[in-house]
């Protein structure tokens, strides 16, 4: 087995660690754990929809609060982990399902970029 460089560990450790992020900010997201979701959402949160409104943190959190937002499925493909310092670009498309506004919107595929 090859050993790895310390630093080139680090970074695997860390882009594995921010994978794993996600994946329990979206699994909140869809069983609707406003806490878990609260604590893994920055106080600066942006969302850009599709459509490309742009909601904040509260805004957001309060439509899944109140019903608005429903998400029925998020479902992340491969997530691929950009490491810039102390920042983080993370890309993946994912299969979502979501009622909005009491509409179903069908199960699609959307990109996702989340910086951390």
């Amino acid at each position: 087995m090859e050993e790895q460089e310390p630093g080139r560990q680090s970074a695997l450790q860390h882009t594995e660690q921010l994978r794993d992020i996600e994946r329990s900010r979206l699994r909140a997201l869809v069983d609707g754990d406003l806490a878990v979701a609260h604590s893994l959402h920055a106080d600066d949160f942006q969302l850009v929809t599709p459509i490309g409104s742009m909601l904040s943190k509260e805004e957001y959190l309060g439509a899944i609060a109140a019903g608005h937002m429903r998400y029925l499925s998020w479902e992340p493909g491969e997530i691929a982990v950009r490491l810039h310092g102390d920042a983080a670009v993370l890309r993946y498309q994912a299969q979502l399902e979501i009622n909005f506004g009491g509409q179903a919107v069908p199960r699609s595929r959307y990109w996702h970029i989340d910086s951390y």
